[in-house]
């Protein structure tokens, strides 16, 4: 079992930039690829970014390429991912999720086993 808890949320104006970190205990977490998604006020959840267990390899929505980054840090047991150029439409409520999974990650949020609470991120003048 993995427990999942975001934190780093907040206001941000336009152009602004933001950080999320997710922190995982329980298991062991090197194991796990791990996924970040958002949903908006009704709207679909929207897969964003993932990256995979070694760290190695990454994707991106179309929607945050060139301005979201994800990373990890196995040692801290903790994802984060580093917000910039930040636009009203990336307001939504973030959560990031984790699959056991080596070698691949995926931006499909039915493929994961645990998440977390959700952080809220709001991009305001």
């Amino acid at each position: 079992q993995l427990q999942l808890v975001e934190s780093g949320g907040g206001l941000a104006q336009p152009g602004g930039s933001l950080r999320l970190s997710c922190a995982a205990s329980g298991s062991t977490f090197d194991n796990y690829a791990i996924g970040w998604f958002r949903q908006a006020p009704g709207k679909d959840r929207e897969g964003v970014t993932c990256i995979t267990s070694s760290g190695g390899s990454t994707k991106y929505a179309d929607s945050v390429k060139g301005r979201f980054t994800i990373s990890r840090d196995n040692a801290k047991n903790a994802v984060y991912l580093q917000m910039n150029s930040l636009k009203p439409e990336d307001t939504a409520v973030y959560y990031c999720a984790a699959e056991r999974r080596n070698y691949f990650c995926s931006n499909y949020g039915g493929v994961y086993d645990y998440w977390g609470q959700g952080t809220q991120v709001t991009v305001s003048s």
